[in-house]
């Protein structure tokens, strides 16, 4: 029996699953943590917009840049202490942060974003190696959906906690949620594993580059040889495929997420303070998204559930543009939407490969080549609605970049089961 199925049906798997739960948690929220108290800070800082604006850029272009050395560092680290040293990354820059200086907001934050990084690949694969084939899409519905429940959850929260004790304190709250999922993720795996590199896993082979062929000895899902050269990633169309699709759907996400609430502003006559929270919607309803995926995943093959979302998707820009006093009604249908791009190209990433090994190099490849076109969104849209003073031509972008998401996605997945 693999380890997979071993783990998926012994009674630790729940705790398994919550461990990864709460991982998730700290993988979003640390980034929007800042945006409520940004005039706070800007205040008290004496900071400009532009360093401003970078606090929430910053972690998306680590996303990007630091993709690949994240694949690297879990190879030698294993990924039971990659998750270990990604909470704690994100334990130290949420103290760092709070310091009271540009230097130290600056410095923080990048240290919050490269421990994100190393979280946002491994996580994929310790999903996929523990789990049996028919868990894995649920355990993976349940991870996305947890990013966005962070993200709301420390959204919502920072604000009135910053007006109680001042914004330091406020992000440094959030910290008691790495220090959770840090003791839950060591009863999950267990002390020495979360500490020690364990080289019995597959991991534990030095690792120089993301595209190097492997030779060593490799555990599968499947019982698949091991011990044979993987022929290169770059080589395979369907990385560069789903590189686009995550790259079309993180695009949109962002592109939209930072400039909605203007939108709604202009657009409907919202006040900024009701255009903000109006927004949330969008983010919310990725959970019923990313819980929704999983379940159609038993009974379709993956291209035809891309090829909804990517429907899905289209009306959320689409309408915006046509109809903008509907938009809680775009904003529930791409919400969900966009919970499900992320879930399913996850799902995708975890069926298209065939060792554990690969499956850390794809989730980086597509993450780190996704995540920097992805950090382009909020500037590109701006910088077009800007230029044009109206908000025709940046949803049309926005659109764009769904359909990358659609048509990239389908091609990549046509062959997946």
């Amino acid at each position: 029996m693999n380890r997979a199925a071993t783990i998926a049906r012994s009674p630790a798997a729940w705790l398994l699953t919550v461990a990864i739960v709460l991982v998730a948690l700290n993988l979003r929220g640390p980034i929007v943590a800042t945006a409520p108290v940004l005039d706070i800070v800007k205040s008290d800082l004496g900071i400009g917009a532009v360093l401003a604006g970078l606090l929430t850029s910053i972690p998306v272009l680590c996303f990007a840049v630091a993709s690949p050395l994240a694949s690297g560092l879990i190879g030698r680290l294993g990924p039971e202490r990659a998750v270990t040293l990604s909470l704690l990354g994100v334990l130290t820059g949420t103290l760092v942060r709070s310091g009271g200086t540009q230097a130290l907001l600056i410095v923080g934050t990048v240290i919050i974003g490269v421990s994100i990084t190393i979280g946002n690949v491994v996580v994929p694969v310790v999903i996929r190696r523990d789990f049996s084939a028919q868990r894995t899409p649920f355990v993976t519905g349940i991870y996305t959906s947890a990013l966005n429940v962070g993200s709301m959850i420390t959204s919502l929260g920072t604000a009135p906690i910053a007006s109680a004790t001042g914004w330091p304190l406020a992000l440094i709250a959030w910290s008691a949620f790495a220090v959770i999922a840090g003791a839950v993720w060591i009863l999950a795996v267990g002390l020495r594993k979360a500490f020690v590199a364990d080289d019995s896993t597959g991991f534990g082979e030095l690792v120089t580059g993301p595209v190097e062929v492997i030779t060593a000895s490799i555990p599968t899902h499947g019982g698949d040889p091991v011990g044979h050269p993987a022929p290169s990633l770059f080589r395979r169309l369907s990385t560069w495929g789903l590189t686009l699709a995550f790259a079309g759907q993180a695009f949109a996400y962002y592109g939209l997420t930072a400039w909605m609430p203007t939108l709604l502003h202009d657009e409907v006559g919202l006040s900024r303070e009701g255009a903000g929270a109006s927004s949330s919607v969008f983010q919310i309803l990725a959970v019923v998204g990313a819980l929704g995926v999983p379940f159609l995943a038993l009974r379709f093959r993956p291209v035809y559930i891309v090829a909804l979302v990517g429907l899905l998707w289209i009306a959320m820009p689409l309408g915006l543009l046509v109809a903008p006093q509907l938009w809680l009604v775009w904003s529930i249908i791409g919400g969900a939407a966009q919970g499900g791009g992320i879930t399913i190209i996850f799902i995708v990433i975890v069926r298209m490969v065939t060792s554990d090994v690969d499956a850390r190099r794809l989730s980086a490849l597509v993450q780190g080549g996704g995540y920097a076109i992805a950090s382009l969104g909020p500037l590109v849209v701006g910088a077009v609605h800007d230029a044009t003073g109206a908000w025709t031509l940046p949803m049309a972008v926005v659109l764009v970049s769904v359909l990358t998401l659609g048509i990239s996605g389908v091609l990549s997945a046509r062959r997946v089961h």
